[in-house]
């Protein structure tokens, strides 16, 4: 029922059992279920932890199996907290790697200054940071980056729809790399579900091999190609500055690290696509997300700008293309198609 959440097999079990039976002790529960006492001692613990059991106001030292709208509710009110505190653990950590790694680069420029007031090739400077000035000149760099990768291009994609120049630039780019067979996975916010052109972009990528997910925060702009080279924005709110070319091994080693968290948590964009050809719209799955965080039918509405008819009607829609009796059984069979 709750596999995604750490509840499955004898917890399962023996949470279902007391639902209907609440008035049983572990050893008439171990009886009924064919289970040994430590068995059901080990999966209370993990309904204790989970929420899921409580002790009597009127027995102390006794447990009842809470109710499954309200235990469901609060877990996932709890994954949610958990996920977006470290989303922002992560981005804290970029931001913080972003203004050493700024200081790094200015005194790289200084160094890389000769008399005349000149730049020197950087290939020789120890220090594996570059200055690139003006947004034409990262562009440039990402371009000449792609047109050399080998293994994989990755990128985060922080700040919503994007500008069709930034989305055509990145289509050429991304079919290069990708006509040589490399891999491409990117980051973006999950409101580019929303925007028509940014979306149109990811579904173009996913549907040549390439990689698209998405979450609901982001770190600053960052690109990583064959686990060598990273281009981080000199100032994330305003990359018309210019970036950081790094190519020292254990900077970009971290970076690296970093976009494999941030991937690890963020949701595919054929989730999307699964969603879909069952017939669930972006707009139904934003509601059985909110409803299944606690908002009342006036709350959901609210957050998504329709009418509360609206979010009941299609509450019922949702229902009822799922077979569930319940707007919990509804969440739980969503879960399990990996639609939350």
């Amino acid at each position: 029922m709750l596999p995604f959440l750490g509840v499955q097999g004898n917890t399962e079990t023996v949470y279902r059992a007391m639902l209907r039976h609440q008035e049983l002790s572990v050893e008439e529960l171990a009886a009924r279920l064919s289970l040994s006492t430590d068995d059901i001692r080990a999966a209370l613990d993990v309904l204790f932890d989970c929420r899921l059991l409580r002790e009597s106001y009127e027995n102390p030292g006794q447990l009842f199996a809470v109710d499954p709208i309200v235990g469901l509710q609060e877990l996932l009110a709890r994954e949610r907290q958990e996920l977006l505190e470290r989303q922002q653990r992560i981005a804290d950590s970029q931001q913080l790697i972003a203004r050493m790694l700024a200081e790094n680069g200015r005194r790289a420029v200084n160094n890389r200054t000769a008399r005349d007031g000149t730049m020197r090739d950087p290939a020789g400077d120890e220090s594996g940071a570059e200055r690139l000035d003006g947004l034409t000149a990262v562009r440039q760099r990402i371009e000449q980056l792609a047109c050399n990768a080998s293994r994989t291009v990755v990128t985060f994609m922080p700040g919503g729809a994007q500008p069709p120049s930034s989305l055509a630039a990145a289509r050429r780019n991304d079919e290069s790399v990708l006509l040589r067979g490399a891999a491409v996975r990117t980051v973006g916010l999950d409101a580019i579900r929303r925007d028509p052109a940014t979306l149109d972009y990811a579904r173009w990528l996913t549907a040549r091999g390439g990689e698209f997910r998405t979450t609901p925060s982001l770190p600053p702009g960052m690109v990583l190609v064959d686990s060598a080279t990273a281009l981080l924005p000199v100032d994330p709110a305003d990359t018309g500055q210019g970036a950081l070319c790094l190519t020292r091994p254990g900077v970009v080693a971290s970076l690296v690290a970093l976009f494999e968290c941030v991937w690890d948590v963020a949701t595919p964009l054929g989730a999307d696509c699964e969603t879909g050809r069952a017939g669930l719209s972006e707009p139904e799955r934003e509601l059985l997300l909110l409803i299944a965080q606690g908002h009342t039918d006036e709350s959901a509405a609210a957050q998504l700008f329709i009418s509360t008819r609206t979010s009941r009607r299609m509450m019922a829609s949702i229902m009822e293309r799922l077979g569930a009796r319940s707007r919990f059984e509804a969440g739980v069979k969503a879960a399990q198609h990996g639609w939350l």
